[in-house]
């Protein structure tokens, strides 16, 4: 564990969302997968790697593991479970990022994790998400309802492990109601207007998804947020893929209004708000309607270039900022810098192609960080971070890509000293 006090320096480094899980924390919190040698050659390989503190502990523990015909304990599952946090950690302190959390090691799925903890949903079967990754969808069915903690004791055990600022990571009630069946209050409100026939089909849903909304946020996400910032919580980033997929002014709305009520009142901690792959002229132009967000981490590296450079042509990926500059926001940016996805094409001279993978050499994060600079003119309002999780990438890939994030930030420093 190592220590970092960097808030005072500019461009600020952050992790983003989920890390890919090893094959030792999947295999090791499942009653039938069977751990193997190759699991465990992954652990110690990482383990030396990273200088992950007492890693031998974890290698014993999947050895065992390997030997046993029975399913693992419920405590053997926690170990497993907590040595993956400890990695994620060491990996992100090893890239040297200022701000971090676990990588979503804790949870199932940032949609699944949330809803499965809130009184009133139904789960139900998988649907596709993005590339190769899926989701459990579910339903309202009743009342959303908070019942109890679902991410402090992961915070508690993050900031045990680590002395890096801390970034909590919640998902945002925008991208829960737009993911969700909204069982229960299409039926309310056909219920409440059958007589009157005072509204439409179209209005009745949209009034449907509202009453959904607000009761989650007041209900269940509220409690959350005082909850965890009651326990130190310093920073909540509210994850919200789903904005801008519904493109009109009434859904647009319904998410500021979502945002600001899930916000309104709290002291002492930084809301900031993650998006990515979506319309950001059409975002920009509610962005200052954000009260309480003081940070937007969004996606520019996957529209931009990969030739060196700082005109607006090789850096055509940042030129969306301009909007929000032109609308009038004035909070701060997570920059994404780095490529997530897979690739196809052919790089150009500032990055490699492994695979399907990009690697982004230094000086294109450097060059991607000083051109969103020039445009916003006040480098303070910029945090470095990849474009989302990078949760499809593998470690090896994971580890190039973030030291580059490093390293490039580290140019681009210089150049505005």
């Amino acid at each position: 564990m190592t220590s970092k006090q960097s808030e005072n320096q500019i461009f600020p480094t952050q992790e983003i969302g989920s890390i890919a899980k090893p094959s030792w924390r999947v295999k090791g919190v499942s009653d039938d997968a069977k751990i193997t040698s190759k699991d465990i050659a992954e652990a110690v390989e990482w383990g030396k790697k990273l200088s992950v503190p007492k890693f031998e502990e974890l290698v014993e523990l999947l050895k065992s593991r390997e030997k046993s015909s029975s399913p693992p304990s419920d405590k053997e599952k926690e170990l497993i479970r907590d040595w993956s946090v400890r990695y994620v950690l060491s990996l992100f302190e090893n890239a040297d990022l200022d701000r971090v959390y676990s990588g979503e090691q804790w949870r199932v799925e940032m949609y699944e994790h949330l809803v499965r903890n809130i009184q009133g949903f139904k789960l139900l079967g998988s649907v596709h998400s993005f590339d190769y990754k899926y989701f459990t969808k579910g339903a309202i069915v009743g009342e959303p309802k908070y019942v109890h903690p679902i991410h402090l004791d992961e915070f508690e055990f993050v900031k045990s492990s680590t002395d890096r600022k801390i970034k909590v990571p919640i998902t945002g009630p925008y991208t829960i109601v737009d993911w969700s069946f909204n069982e229960y209050y299409e039926s309310k409100v056909r219920e409440q207007n059958a007589s009157s026939k005072r509204l439409d089909l179209r209005t009745m849903s949209f009034e449907a998804r509202r009453e959904f909304i607000l009761a989650l946020v007041e209900n269940a996400l509220r409690p959350e947020v005082e909850n965890l910032i009651r326990h130190g919580v310093e920073w909540i980033q509210i994850d919200e893929p789903a904005i801008t997929t519904r493109p009109d002014e009434d859904e647009m709305e319904l998410f500021v209004e979502a945002t600001n009520e899930l916000t309104r009142g709290f002291t002492g901690c930084v809301f900031s708000v993650h998006n990515c792959y979506s319309d950001y002229k059409l975002l920009a132009h509610y962005s200052p309607d954000l009260k309480n967000v003081s940070q937007l981490a969004l996606e520019f590296a996957n529209r931009d270039g990969s030739n060196l450079g700082l005109s607006q042509q090789e850096r055509r990926g940042y030129s969306d900022l301009q909007f929000f500059e032109d609308e009038g926001y004035t909070g701060g940016f997570g920059l994404g810098v780095l490529h997530v996805h897979d690739y196809s094409g052919k790089p150009g001279n500032g990055a490699r192609l492994e695979g399907r993978n990009i690697i982004e050499a230094p000086e294109l994060v450097r060059d991607r960080i000083l051109a969103a600079a020039k445009i916003l003119k006040n480098p303070s309002r910029i945090s470095v971070n990849p474009d989302c999780g990078l949760r499809t990438r593998s470690w090896t890939v994971t580890f190039e890509k973030l030291k580059a994030l490093e390293e490039g930030t580290k140019l681009a420093r210089a150049e505005v000293k």
